[in-house]
C-alpha cells in the first residue's frame, strides 16, 4: 500500500512538472508568434547618397535594397519557407511577405527593361539583369539554395549598381523619363486592381462575367458562363487582407522614391499632386489594425469588414495611379 501511494504521488508530480513545461512551451511559442508577427514600420526613403546633389535613380533603387532588407531582417525574419513552431502556423506576416514579393518583382523587372535602358535594343545593366531574376526565385524555398539566399544574391547586385550609379560610371545609367514611368505604373495598376477585386469578394457571392466584354470578336478557349462564383474562403479573407497590406507598405516607399527620381518628369505633366494623392491612399490603408483579428462582418452589419476599407483605400489609390498615367500619356 506505501509503495503505491509512493507511486502514485511520484506520477502526480511528474504529471504537473509535465503540465508547466508545456504551459511555458505554449505561453513562448504564444509570445514569440506576438512579437513576429508585427508589421515593419514605414521608413524614410533617402534621396541620394549625398543629400544636396541628387542622383536621379539613386531613391529608386536603394529603396527596393532596404525594402529587401526589410522583408529578410524585420522581427522573426523570413518566414515564409518557416517549417518550424511558431512560425509554420503564422499566417498573416506570410502573406505580407507576398505582397511585398510581388512589388519587388514587378519593379526589379521594370529596372531591367525600361528604367536602366534608353532603347528597347540597348543593352541590359549587367548587376541589374543578374539582380532582378534572383527575387522571381521560389519565394518558399527553405533547403538550398534557400528564398534568402536567393534575395540576398539580388540584393547584392542590385548594390552593386546603385554603387557604381553613385559613383559616375558613365556606363552606368538610370533613364527617368516619362514613358518608363508608365511601363511600372502598369503594373501597379494591375497589382493594385485584382486586390481591390479579391478583397470585395469578402462580401460578393458572385459576379457578371465581363471577360469579354467591350469586343464584339472576342473569345475563350472554353465556354463562359454568364455568372461566375467569386466568394472569399473565411479562412483566406486574412489572408488577402494581409497580401494588401503588405502591397501598400512596399509601394508607398516606391512611390516616396518616384517623386525624388522622376522630379522633373512629375513637374513637367504637372501631376506631383496624384502621386501625393496616392501616398496619402496607401499611407491611410496601413493605419494600425486595433482588431485581434480580421473581421469578415457583412455590408451593413453590426461588425466591420476590414476587407472593404482596405479595398477603398486601394482602389482610390488605383484611380489616383490610372489618372498618373493619362497625366503622362499626354503629350
Amino acid at each position: 500500500m506505501e509503495r503505491s501511494a509512493q507511486n502514485i504521488l511520484k506520477t502526480g508530480k511528474w504529471s504537473r512538472i509535465s503540465l508547466w513545461i508545456v504551459g511555458v512551451f505554449l505561453f513562448l511559442m504564444f509570445v514569440i508568434g506576438f512579437w513576429a508577427s508585427r508589421e515593419p514600420d514605414v521608413f524614410w526613403v533617402n534621396r541620394s547618397a549625398d543629400q544636396e546633389n541628387g542622383i536621379v535613380g539613386f531613391s529608386t533603387v536603394d529603396t527596393l535594397i532596404r525594402v529587401s532588407e526589410t522583408l529578410l531582417e524585420k522581427n522573426g525574419g523570413y518566414q515564409t519557407n518557416d517549417k518550424l513552431p511558431p512560425f509554420v502556423f503564422l499566417d498573416n506576416i506570410p502573406s505580407w511577405e507576398l505582397g511585398v514579393v510581388n512589388q519587388m518583382r514587378d519593379l526589379g523587372r521594370v529596372m531591367r527593361d525600361d528604367y536602366t535602358r534608353s532603347q528597347s535594343q540597348s543593352k541590359e545593366d549587367p548587376d541589374v539583369a543578374e539582380g532582378a531574376p534572383k527575387f522571381f526565385y521560389d519565394n518558399n524555398s527553405w533547403v538550398f539554395p534557400t528564398t534568402e539566399s536567393e534575395y540576398r544574391d539580388g540584393i547584392r547586385y542590385f548594390s552593386s549598381y546603385r554603387d557604381r550609379l553613385v559613383a559616375g560610371d558613365p556606363e552606368t545609367v538610370f533613364f527617368a523619363r516619362a514613358d518608363n514611368l508608365r511601363e511600372w505604373l502598369s503594373q501597379v495598376e494591375k497589382r493594385l486592381g485584382s486586390l481591390t477585386r479579391r478583397l470585395g469578394n469578402s462580401v460578393a457571392r458572385t459576379r457578371i462575367n465581363d471577360d469579354l466584354a467591350g469586343d464584339a470578336a472576342a473569345e475563350a478557349a472554353g465556354p463562359q458562363p454568364d455568372t461566375v462564383d467569386v466568394r472569399t474562403s473565411w479562412w483566406k479573407t486574412d489572408n488577402i487582407f494581409f497580401e494588401a497590406r503588405g502591397t501598400a507598405w512596399a509601394l508607398l516607399h516606391f512611390f516616396r522614391a518616384a517623386e525624388f527620381d522622376f522630379a522633373l518628369v512629375l513637374e513637367d505633366k504637372n501631376a506631383e499632386a496624384s502621386v501625393r494623392q496616392i501616398i496619402r491612399e496607401l499611407e491611410a490603408s496601413l493605419s494600425p489594425l486595433r482588431s485581434p483579428m480580421v473581421l469578415n462582418g457583412g455590408g451593413y452589419g453590426l461588425t466591420a469588414n476590414h476587407s472593404l476599407v482596405m479595398a477603398n483605400y486601394l482602389a482610390r489609390a488605383n484611380a489616383a495611379v490610372i489618372n498618373l498615367r493619362e497625366l503622362l500619356d499626354q503629350g
